[in-house]
């Protein structure tokens, strides 16, 4: 791989419709994956017991904790392409990330949980996807090319770095920064500390209960999605959507309220091309927060961190 500047190395250029066909396989390999350890770990609040998280090499489920066998974890090597399971007694299996239909990922991963002795059912359909086939049956999707996977989970690296950052200006209950594989975006959440009212659902293949867990108090949610733009989006929502939240003008220039999303979002490529991308994507988080927490009337000097402590101290001398 050529050397690459500082910047287009954490900030790589990833055109939507240069790698759709990979991504959406992608995003199907992930949803195996999950579904494993959704149906493994006990729920937790706002379904966080089933994303997935960004490491050194690539994607993990981190350790599930297995009730009825040994622990084990799932990784995605997107360094190397490969799908590791291991498991806590020493077994393991591995899987060449190739090009390969989700049907033939998905019996391979099956095949492989068995053989560490973790066989996990699974309910083997696609959610938060229109249209979706059944994992069994698709053959459709079965791109993977491994400079544009690379690419992307370099995104993810910087992403979660300066996500981690703004995350660490809340004092109040705020979710980890973590993969939601439903729509395949990176994503962190605050919380106002208010129930919130049922939210209505309407996500493809997602029972009521799925919204109703993941919405049951007040939020401010933000995170990046490798769609909807030409290299993808940041994107800000509240729910619920306070009275004035869509009309506040909020920085940097070329972020916009998307009214079809009914989401503020910012273009990554603005990101990206900028001077400075973390401070721009920052500026966006806290811009859009603040949009939230003011409209909602959230009880703001509880919940965040003063902006002067805001980066760490530097260490005392010895």
């Amino acid at each position: 791989m050529a050397i690459e500047s500082t910047v287009q190395h954490r900030w790589p250029v990833l055109p939507v419709a240069e790698w759709q066909d990979t991504r959406d396989t992608l995003q199907l390999y992930t949803q195996v994956v999950g579904k494993i350890r959704m149906a493994k770990e006990p729920i937790v609040n706002h379904w966080w017991n089933v994303p997935l998280y960004v490491t050194a090499r690539g994607l993990t489920t981190s350790l599930i904790n297995n009730t009825d066998g040994p622990a084990f974890q799932i990784d995605f090597d997107l360094r190397i392409h490969r799908l590791e399971i291991t498991t806590v007694d020493g077994a393991s299996s591995e899987l060449a990330l190739e090009p390969r239909p989700v049907a033939e990922f998905y019996d391979e991963v099956m095949r492989m949980l068995g053989e560490v002795g973790v066989r996990t059912a699974i309910w083997p359909v696609p959610v938060e996807i229109p249209d979706a086939i059944p994992f069994r049956q698709d053959r459709q999707h079965f791109a993977y090319d491994r400079d544009q996977v690379h690419r992307f989970w370099r995104t993810l690296v910087t992403v979660n770095r300066v996500l981690a950052e703004f995350r660490s200006r809340f004092v109040g209950k705020a979710s980890p920064v973590h993969l939601f594989w439903g729509g395949l975006d990176l994503a962190t959440t605050r919380f106002s500390g208010r129930t919130a009212p049922p939210h209505p659902g309407g996500a493809p293949n997602c029972g009521p209960q799925v919204m109703l867990e993941a919405y049951s108090h007040e939020v401010s949610s933000c995170g990046y999605w490798p769609g909807g733009s030409d290299e993808g989006l940041f994107y800000s929502y509240a729910y619920p959507e306070p009275e004035g939240f869509r009309d506040v003008a909020v920085t940097p220039s070329g972020a916009r309220y998307d009214d079809q999303l009914a989401q503020f979002v910012l273009p990554y490529e603005l990101v990206r091309g900028a001077s400075d991308p973390d401070a721009v994507l920052l500026d966006f988080l806290q811009s859009t927060y603040e949009a939230a927490a003011t409209t909602a009337a959230w009880d703001r000097p509880a919940l965040e961190r003063p902006a002067n402590t805001w980066h760490n101290a530097p260490p005392a001398e010895s």
